[in-house]
Formats: structure tokens, sequence, C-alpha cells
């Protein structure tokens, strides 16, 4: 929906507030017109429900409203005397529409000063889990929410088993779009499939019409080049990478798309180029941060022996395979380095796509540019504001921009080009790009593959390392896999990680002994 359709859907459901409660607002002691007023009848609600005004701000922030709306239907029945268990049911059942019932049908005596505590210990235990569920709903969407790194495209700086906390607030939380979801979690619930409402055949349906427009909250920062971002995949929605020119896609909304972390090596603005390996911004070789461990493939010969398991984990190898009777390892240069010290090893050598190789599985998908992996660009990097010529040499990298991610409808006619039926030649870019790719240089999907990612894709900044375990374990044997070095470290900084696990534990005990003697005094007394 459009702002202006979402307007005129909030003031509808102001006029079946309206006529669904005037005449209990009259019971209570109200006007009726208040019950029309938009904001105000939620507020004058609040005191007739006896309840206290912030909760009119929890019903105006999506998804948390999802889940209070229930819980205000429930206790304006319980505020005119319909307290029992159907009239809970049938309240949350009919979504509030039996406020009708109760409004024209019944003789029902406002109940001023009830009390607000559960009549029995099941009802209290719901009412706590309701509200732990709602305050836990707001952090996770607008605060911190908690992350599992999947793949090994950061491996050495970030490893699979890594389980984070992303700040939403650094580069602002961006407010759910998807209407009807469920909370706290992303895409898909355990046994039931999609976690949310829409349809995945038709991006014009109305299911789809029905999500909210993107907006976002101020950040305290703007992302900076070289920092580790989480992303909403662009490539999500199609069956196969942006070089499928048959228009065949399917539909999933941008706040449930598939989440990706990278690091953005390139902002709007920027020009990128990979030369053998290694990022280039603006004509000068980019300098990462120490944290960082670049990954390449390096074909290794050892004359066939086999190294020993000391060796493994002094020299961080990961294989990858065989060729020709040669090791392909995953290394660090220095560590390829220290590997070529090895009495066994003949010749560590990187493998390199020599410039001029054309893989048309990378962006833009165009035997114009013949890039690779390890020989890529110089690429532009649009920012918003930028005025874009139109032409062959410039359409394959802005045609999905100005379609996918900036919603035109867009065609291309006998070497013209018409933006919403009019002929253009040049095109005003709306929003900023970034380019986000993988440590893991020569074995992660990155944006050489999909091309820019959209700032509206951008979901976080990745602070603290919560936990850390090797997710191969399986069983009881996976807390021995435990990375205790790795417990509460920071994502970012400079040095060797530091663990704060061992000052956790300190406060969690110190919180237990004050509790405790707080506990036993108020007893005493």
């Amino acid at each position: 929906m459009t702002f202006t359709e979402w307007f005129l859907f909030f003031l509808a459901i102001q006029v079946v507030h309206f006529l669904a409660t005037w005449k209990l607002y009259i019971k209570a002691g109200r006007q009726a017109w208040e019950a029309l007023i938009p904001v105000y009848n939620a507020i004058i609600l609040m005191k007739i429900i006896n309840r206290s005004k912030w909760w009119v701000l929890l019903l105006f922030i999506p998804i948390v409203n999802l889940l209070m709306f229930p819980i205000v239907w429930v206790e304006t029945c319980r505020s005119f005397g319909h307290h029992k268990r159907h009239d809970t049911l049938l309240a949350i059942a009919t979504l509030g529409l039996y406020l009708f019932y109760i409004n024209y049908f019944t003789d029902a005596k406002y109940i001023e000063d009830r009390s607000l505590d559960p009549r029995t210990a099941l009802g209290e235990w719901i009412s706590s889990i309701a509200f732990a569920i709602i305050a836990a709903t707001l952090v996770h969407t607008y605060f911190m929410q908690p992350y599992t790194i999947p793949t090994s495209t950061l491996e050495k700086t970030l490893y699979v088993g890594d389980f984070l906390f992303v700040s939403k607030f650094h580069y602002g939380a961006r407010v759910p779009m998807t209407a009807v979801s469920a909370p706290m979690v992303h895409d898909t619930l355990p046994f039931l499939g999609k976690s949310y409402v829409s349809d995945s055949k038709d991006q014009d349906s109305w299911l789809n019409k029905l999500s909210l427009p993107y907006m976002r909250l101020p950040g305290i920062q703007k992302i900076k080049r070289n920092e580790i971002v989480v992303f909403s995949w662009p490539a999500d929605s199609l069956k196969t990478m942006w070089g499928d020119n048959t228009g065949k896609f399917t539909y999933k909304p941008l706040d449930k798309k598939t989440n990706y972390v990278k690091r953005c090596v390139g902002i709007p603005g920027d020009s990128l180029e990979v030369r053998d390996g290694y990022v280039y911004i603006n004509g000068k070789r980019t300098v990462l941060p120490d944290r960082a461990k670049l990954q390449y493939i390096f074909t290794v010969d050892t004359g066939g022996q086999l190294f020993s398991q000391g060796a493994v984990k002094r020299y961080n190898i990961r294989e990858y395979g065989s060729e020709n009777g040669k090791f392909l390892l995953n290394l660090t240069d220095d560590e390829a380095a220290l590997i070529r010290n090895n009495p066994i090893v003949k010749s560590a050598i990187k493998k390199i796509e020599p410039k001029g190789t054309f893989n048309p599985d990378l962006f833009p998908h165009s035997p114009l540019y013949k890039w690779n992996n390890d020989n890529y660009g110089p690429i532009y990097i649009p920012k918003k504001g930028d005025v874009i010529e139109l032409n062959e040499k410039t359409i394959p990298f802005y045609e999905q921009i100005i379609r996918r991610y900036e919603f035109h409808n867009f065609s291309i006619a006998d070497n013209k080009y018409y933006l919403n039926g009019k002929e253009i030649t040049s095109y005003t870019i709306k929003q900023d790009y970034y380019w986000m790719m993988g440590d893991n240089r020569q074995m992660s999907l990155d944006a050489r593959s999909w091309g820019f990612v959209p700032f509206d894709h951008v979901v976080g900044k990745p602070v603290f390392i919560w936990l850390s375990w090797d997710p191969n374990v399986k069983g009881f044997a996976k807390f021995s896999s435990i990375r205790w070095d790795r417990m509460f470290t920071t994502v970012g900084g400079s040095g060797e990680p530091f663990s704060y696990f061992k000052f956790f534990l300190i406060a969690l005990m110190g919180y237990f002994v004050v509790n405790y003697y707080r506990k036993q005094k108020k007893e005493t007394k």
C-alpha cells in the first residue's frame, strides 16, 4: 500500500472502532464523539480500561500492535463485565468485532474500579508471557536482533557457528513492511513454513498490497567503508541471478528476504575494481581492518604427502579438495607464507583467474564486460541524486535498479528507453547503494554475483558475539565445542578480540548475591 492508501485504511478502522464502541464510551461517562477522533480515542480508551497511556504508543508500532490489539479488545470486554473465558475467546476470534455485540445487544455496565489483577494463576501466567513477548518483539524489531553466521564467507573474521547481536539503531531500524507476520522470527516458522502472509506468485496481489510502505527510523551513523553489515539478500526473490532475462521470479517481501552478512567494501560514490583478488577503491588498494582475514585458494604441492594434525592446526588449514594430486587450501597470504616453510611443501601458488576471462554468472552478466572473481571492474557504485546517462554500456548496470529496487515500469524498444511509458535518456538514482563482499574472496557469493545492495535492504550492524560453537558437532557433544575465547567479544575494533565473558559471569553472580541479601534484609524487617 502507498501512504495514502494506508491513511484511508487507518481512517476506515477509526470508523469501525466508533461504530463498535460509541455506546460504551457513553456508559463510561465520556462523549460519543471521543470514540471517533484518531489517536485521541485511544488515549480515552486507555482511561476507560484503566491502563497506562504508554499503551497508546504500542498500538501504533508495527508488529507490536498486532500483539496489543487482542489485549485491548479483551480489556475492553472486561471493563464492561464480560470477563468469562468465552468472552475472551470471542473477542480474539472475531478480531474485536465481538465489541459490536456488547455495544448494541447487551445492557453492559461499566466497571470503573475493576481489579487489574488476573483472576486465576493461569491468567497471571498468560499475562506475563504476553508482555514478555511484546517487550522482546520491540527490542528484536527496533533495537537489537540475534543472528547466526551460517556460511564461511567471512571465515577467520566471523566463524560459522557464531551467534551475534545485530544493532538496528546504528543505521536506523527499518520499520517492518509485512503487516501480518509472526513476532520474533524472520521468514519461517518451525513445522509451519512461512511466518508471514503474502502471495509468492503475484507481486501485485491484494495480499501483497497490504504491506506497509518502506520507512526507516533515524540512525546514529552512516555505513562506513569496510564495516561488516547484515542486509536482505537482493537476489532472494529470483529463481536465478540477474542473468535470467525471462522476468520470472517469486515475490518475497523486502523485510522477509534472506539475511546475509558481508563486508561493505564500497560505499555510494566509490569506483571499485578487483585486481588479482585485491580490492581497489578510487584507484587505491583498500586497507582493511587488522581483524579482517582475506583468504584465497592456493594450490599446494606436497609431493603426495599429508599434513600432520599439528600442521593443520598451526597453519589453520581448510582443505577444498585436490587438483592433479595437489591440495587446494583456503589460506590468507600470511598463512601461505608460513606453509611454504613446511619441509613437505614444494610450492604454494595462489589460484587467480587472468584478466579478460569472462564469467557470465557475474554481474552485470554482459559480454561487454569480460570480468571474473579475481579481476573485476572498474564499476561505479551509485549514490542518491546521481544522474545516469542511459545507453548500451550503462543499461546492464542500472536496469535492475530502475525495475526492481526503485519500482518503475521500465522498458526498452528499438534502442530507446521508456520510464512509465515516457521516453528517457537519463535516470536520477533515488537511494544510496553499497558493494558487499566476503573476506573468503574466492568462495563467497557476494556483490560480484548480484550487484549493488540498496540502502533499503540494510538490516543492521553486527556488534557482539554472545555465543560461538562448532555447528558440525551434534548432540550433547556440541557443548564441548563451545569456543570460549569468542564468547562476549566485539565484532568491530582492532587487535585480537577480547572476551568479556568472565566479567559477565562476575556481574551475574554479583547480581544474585545482592538480590539474595536484599531479600534476606526485607524478610528480617
